[in-house]
């Protein structure tokens, strides 16, 4: 006979108490808790992972941007060969006054000049842009901008992946004691047909009761054969986003202590906050400076140039020269066929739709908001009326069993009443889990779902730090990191 103390024992081997269980252990050893779980994610999850090498791939952005401020220097080398093989004829006048004799008026001299030529020369040239238009100074406060709406990006992703760890984490410890649950089910219907055999052995039931109780043993197996193959599917999602196979989870625990206390509490911190908000910010920050480099063509340019060239052997006669120049070139844009134009309306078109994709993030963010805090409202009270649902069907199954004993009860009556305490228990564990995922799915709709928030035991990834090794880099191969 399942009593009260048999169902709470059931519930507590499928180990899904919420309160006080933050350092349950198993078989002797540490068990894994949500905190742990959300590190390891934090640390190894290759989609977040890859989201940094992203950010780190547009912080370079704004050394690239810089280089419009710094000269451009240049080298050439050049050598070249060349056969030379000249004759000039003089007028008879020019012999004349060379040589001091008198030649017929027709005579003419001759002179020849033959040879092998090897040309050489090397040189330098630095070239320093003084004004552009301002567009250097523009390109380099939209890489900027560029960079913090990555960061931005990546805190989402931050998010998603510790909600989705923190999910999947309470997903696993659900389906466990779903199974459990399921498990005892079975056990207590084997035990229920035996005993009805029994009694029809003894001729105090009839054929249908057996009937009836090998049905339900039937349904119950089949219930717990997919309770299983729920559990099979959410330890390989378990491995792919927390990547470790869940060995001995200790029960989770919602983060209500971090939780701001009303609903217009946390929709005032979402609107300021959460990193879709800021992301799309960022956005109109961006495209404002994109109109802002495309009308820099539009404004004149101003660029000094400094050369030298050193050449030897230019020809038979001349064995080196050297060549110095300096000077100043100024553009002015007239007109360049209207594709400048066309450029700065396309940016302006984009300015304007980024502003209105920041009212429709902040109308989603909102919405988001309201959304999981009445989902954590919901969870709160599901979790008491479920509670009271296994109470009621934990006493409604001891009368039925007692008054079957007298006769006052069928068998359908039993197995109904058991079944019944099957899906308040079910039900029950799933508000649990409802309950904690709820509240973490709170504090990311308000932007604080952070390893700095959840106090989690790890080196959080610090952005900037890389910024600040690539932003003032004048040269060089190799990352930070050694690559």
């Amino acid at each position: 006979m399942v009593t009260v103390s048999n169902v709470r024992a059931i519930v507590g081997v499928a180990g899904f108490a919420l309160a006080f269980a933050t350092f349950a252990t198993v078989g002797g050893v540490r068990a894994e808790t949500i905190d742990g779980a959300l590190v390891r994610a934090y640390q190894n999850n290759p989609q977040l992972n890859a989201q940094r090498a992203l950010v780190r791939s547009t912080d370079e952005q704004v050394p690239q941007a810089l280089s419009g401020y710094r000269p451009k220097i240049s080298l050439t080398a050049s050598a070249a060969g060349q056969y030379l093989d000249t004759l000039t004829t003089q007028p008879a006048i020019r012999l004349q006054n060379v040589y001091g004799i008198s030649p017929p008026p027709t005579a003419k001299a001759s002179t020849g000049l033959a040879g092998f030529d090897g040309t050489r020369s090397v040189g330098g040239t630095l070239t320093q842009t003084f004004f552009n238009g301002f567009v250097t100074a523009n390109n380099t406060r939209k890489a900027e901008s560029n960079v913090s709406q990555q960061r931005e990006a990546l805190r989402v992703l931050e998010q998603t992946v510790l909600l989705s760890a923190a999910t999947i984490y309470m997903d696993y410890l659900r389906d466990s004691a779903i199974v459990e649950v399921n498990r005892s089910n079975v056990r207590v219907l084997e035990q229920t047909l035996k005993q009805t055999q029994d009694r029809f052995n003894v001729g105090e039931v009839t054929r249908t009761d057996v009937a009836q109780s090998e049905a339900q043993l039937a349904a119950g197996q089949t219930q717990l054969q997919t309770a299983i193959s729920n559990l099979t599917t959410t330890a390989s999602n378990y491995r792919r986003i927390i990547g470790v196979e869940p060995v001995g989870l200790a029960p989770g625990s919602p983060v209500d202590r971090v939780l701001p206390r009303t609903l217009p509490a946390a929709i005032e911190i979402s609107l300021v906050e959460n990193p879709n908000v800021t992301a799309a910010m960022y956005g109109i920050d961006v495209a404002f400076l994109a109109v802002k480099v495309a009308e820099g063509a539009l404004f004149p340019t101003l660029v000094g140039q400094v050369s030298v060239q050193q050449s030897y052997e230019t020809t038979l006669i001349l064995n080196r020269s050297l060549v110095a120049s300096a000077g100043l070139q100024l553009t002015v844009p007239v007109y360049q066929g209207g594709g400048e134009y066309a450029l700065i309306r396309q940016n302006k078109e984009t300015l304007a739709q980024q502003r209105l994709t920041l009212d429709q993030t902040r109308d989603q963010t909102r919405a988001t908001a309201v959304q999981s805090w009445g989902q954590l409202d919901a969870a709160k009270a599901q979790v008491t009326s479920a509670q009271s649902q296994v109470t009621a069907s934990e006493t409604a199954l001891n009368g039925v069993r007692e008054e079957a004993r007298v006769g006052q009860r069928t068998t359908l009556d039993v197995l109904n009443a058991q079944q019944a305490l099957v899906n308040a228990r079910v039900a029950l564990v799933t508000a649990q889990h409802d309950r904690v995922v709820a509240s973490y799915s709170v504090l990311a709709a308000i932007g604080r779902l952070s390893p700095q928030v959840l106090g989690l035991a790890t080196t959080v990834y610090d952005p900037s730090v890389h910024y600040h090794q690539v932003r003032d880099a004048w040269g060089g191969l190799r990352t930070p990191d050694g690559h």
